[in-house]
């Protein structure tokens, strides 16, 4: 008999869950926090309360080319923000820089099957926290940051600033809640 899957209300989410989504939920692919990550990606959504932190490691692949070697991630979310993010560290895993950062919402909703209308935002956070993370490498290394990925760092920074501004207050209090666990 057929396990059956967990699948919410389509009032709740504008659709049901595909059954790749909900294995991705159920049993993430390379959840928990990295030792000495080479960058980290922090995105999240206050609308939704989503909150994401993607974890790389960059090593070298036969060719010489600088590859993500390792990535993992620890997301405060929904269903669809655990999936996606489960779901781009494997998109990512084993690829070089530029390919990684081809990796759109897109690409992360096909991987799954789907997703519901109202969570394809999930699949956003994902590809940008993955943008983030190569960013932030780029940044510690000092090197030249490709003009592709400059625009999207400055467009999450706006973002980012807008949310901090208005929701200074829970911006706080979720900040001293990562400092706790990571001290």
């Amino acid at each position: 008999m057929k396990k059956p899957t967990r699948k919410l209300c389509p009032a709740q989410t504008g659709g049901a869950y595909t059954d790749k989504v909900i294995r991705h939920f159920q049993t993430p692919h390379n959840y928990g926090k990295m030792e000495n990550p080479d960058g980290v990606g922090k995105v999240g959504n206050i609308v939704c309360g989503d909150v994401m932190w993607l974890y790389v490691k960059i090593g070298r692949n036969a060719a010489k080319k600088e590859i993500v070697q390792d990535i993992k991630f620890e997301t405060f979310g929904c269903v669809a923000a655990i999936a996606t993010s489960s779901a781009i560290t494997d998109m990512a895993k084993g690829k070089t820089l530029e390919a990684a950062l081809k990796i759109d919402k897109a690409g992360i909703v096909k991987e799954l099957g789907g997703l519901p209308p109202v969570k394809l935002h999930c699949s956003v956070l994902a590809a940008d926290a993955l943008a983030e993370a190569i960013y932030d490498y780029y940044q510690k290394k000092e090197r030249v940051i490709p003009k592709d990925l400059e625009e999207k760092h400055q467009r999450i920074a706006a973002e980012k600033k807008i949310i901090e501004e208005k929701y200074k207050d829970w911006v706080d209090i979720e900040e001293k809640i990562q400092s706790k666990r990571a001290g």
